[in-house]
């Protein structure tokens, strides 16, 4: 039951109510622990609409890539397939062999294997469909990705920064 992060939240036990630490109750140390935690508590809330940014634009990209993954297997896929007879069976070895055909997808594109779907939730979604009703891969909509994610989102981070950085 524990968590897939590694990231601990942090316990912040102190009341911030405005008012001054009472140091006679706290000490000099419970003071001083006090400010250093409302001081690491205020950067934390400051640094929220950054990271939400941070975060969208990574996502972004994150689906991007994963579209282009999708695009080159369902491609591959479609030509691995025959033009006349034994389609159903041939498209049932193929999403037998998942695993096979997507170690030719990355090999053939040169692509990281950290990219790819989990091919078990990729098979169940592939099994209610027809490869043949799926549109042939354009190279030109591959390569507006590749130079979206490559130069056109850090040309424009650079230009815009995020309005939340310092």
């Amino acid at each position: 039951m524990g968590s897939e992060s590694s990231f601990v939240i942090p316990d912040f036990g102190s009341s911030f109510n405005g008012k001054p630490v009472n140091e006679a109750a706290s000490g000099p140390i419970g003071k001083e622990l006090f400010e250093k935690e409302q001081e690491d508590l205020l950067s934390d809330l400051k640094d929220i609409p950054k990271k939400a940014c941070d975060r969208r634009i990574n996502e972004f990209v994150k689906r991007a890539r994963a579209a282009k993954i999708h695009s080159y297997i369902i491609s591959h896929l479609k030509e691995e397939m025959p033009f006349m007879m034994g389609k159903a069976k041939a498209q049932q070895r193929l999403f037998d062999n998942l695993a096979d055909e997507f170690e030719k997808v990355k090999r053939e594109h040169h692509l990281p294997a950290g990219d790819f779907p989990n091919i078990e939730q990729f098979r169940e979604v592939l099994s209610g469909q027809n490869l043949d009703n799926f549109k042939r891969l354009k190279p030109k909509m591959i390569e507006a990705v590749d130079e979206m994610v490559s130069y056109d989102i850090p040309e424009l981070l650079n230009k815009f920064r995020n309005p939340y950085d310092d």
